[in-house]
């Protein structure tokens, strides 16, 4: 009987230890939440479907990065699904699977997604 607990605990610790090492990948406060990215705000994220995955670039500036901050990266130091994209300003932004995040101007609270759709080529960036 002890021995059965004793190997319960030990997998349910393997499983926190597994579901804490996903987590750590993501750089400091940015998290998934009810199906989508958030930033270290609590606002929802977004990608851009004129960015292309793995260019290592975002092509979102002017007024449209003022309509769609990026989510800078500060000095984060991204690691397995998140990277970082240079900005053409020389910036750096951070990118999940290779598309550069953006915040959404019109997104008022945390939990809006009001982003979703807009001109059919940005869309809530999902885990």
């Amino acid at each position: 009987m002890i021995r059965i607990a004793s190997s319960v605990a030990t997998a349910a610790f393997a499983l926190a230890l597994a579901g804490c090492s996903s987590m750590m990948t993501a750089p400091a406060g940015v998290q998934a939440k009810d199906g989508a990215l958030t930033g270290p705000n609590g606002m929802t994220l977004y990608t851009f479907d004129r960015d292309t995955a793995g260019s290592g670039k975002s092509v979102c500036n002017g007024q449209c990065a003022t309509n769609w901050p990026p989510l800078m990266s500060g000095n984060a130091t991204p690691t397995g699904d998140y990277s970082v994209v240079r900005r053409d300003d020389g910036s750096s932004q951070l990118a999940y699977k290779g598309k550069p995040l953006y915040y959404w101007v019109k997104d008022a609270k945390p939990g809006d997604r009001t982003g979703d759709g807009v001109n059919q080529v940005w869309h809530t960036a999902k885990p």
